[in-house]
């Protein structure tokens, strides 16, 4: 005969899953502060050739239109290897450019359906005990809110690593996208048990 849980060692059985969670949140925000590091240093530090650099936090904080990136007096690409460039592209659609055409509302619909998916996964994340899908939901949510406080603060996500080999680019991306990427693919691979192993760390009560 089973028998249920009593209600104490289920609130114990939550408690003892808020460190790891913490944990979980405190990685997310660093993916989103790195990826936002790294905006700020391709955009006003390695592309920038005229005007003033703009201090992190102030580039952080200060809500401009993407349009005044848009200068080719004060930004140029920049060549890294005989395959890949530092450049300037402001993405109006999802991951890697796609959707970019619609209408003037985009920003706000994207920002939107963002945000639902982030609190479905949030949930996720506040439950799972597995150590493979909680790195997969840390990266796709810190890369989705990456991008969507770009689209608050610009109407569009910057993007600027552009990859290409005999003169066929892929769409610029950035930091959160290779975020949401691998977050991916750690999905998929656990959807069809292609992992290495199971990463189970506590079993739930019968």
């Amino acid at each position: 005969m089973t028998t249920s849980a009593s209600p104490a060692s289920s609130l114990a059985s939550r408690l003892a899953l808020w460190p790891s969670l913490l944990r979980a949140l405190a990685a997310v925000s660093g993916l989103i502060a790195l990826d936002q590091l790294s905006k700020w240093w391709v955009f006003e530090v390695l592309l920038r050739v005229g005007g003033e650099t703009r201090p992190f936090f102030d580039w952080l904080l200060t809500v401009r239109h993407w349009s005044v990136y848009d200068d080719p007096a004060h930004f140029a690409e920049r060549l890294l290897t005989p395959f890949a460039n530092l450049v300037m592209v402001w993405n109006r659609g999802v991951s890697f450019g796609l959707f970019s055409g619609t209408g003037g509302d985009n920003p706000y619909i994207l920002v939107g359906v963002a945000a639902v998916i982030v609190a479905v996964l949030l949930v996720w994340l506040a439950r799972t005990r597995d150590a493979w899908m909680r790195a997969a939901l840390i990266l796709i949510i810190a890369g989705a809110i990456a991008n969507v406080h770009d689209r608050l603060r610009f109407g569009a996500v910057a993007d600027f690593l552009d990859l290409h080999v005999a003169g066929y680019h892929w769409p610029a991306f950035n930091v959160a996208d290779s975020a949401i990427v691998v977050g991916a693919v750690l999905l998929a691979l656990d959807a069809l048990n292609w992992r290495p192993h199971h990463t189970e760390t506590t079993k739930t009560e019968g």
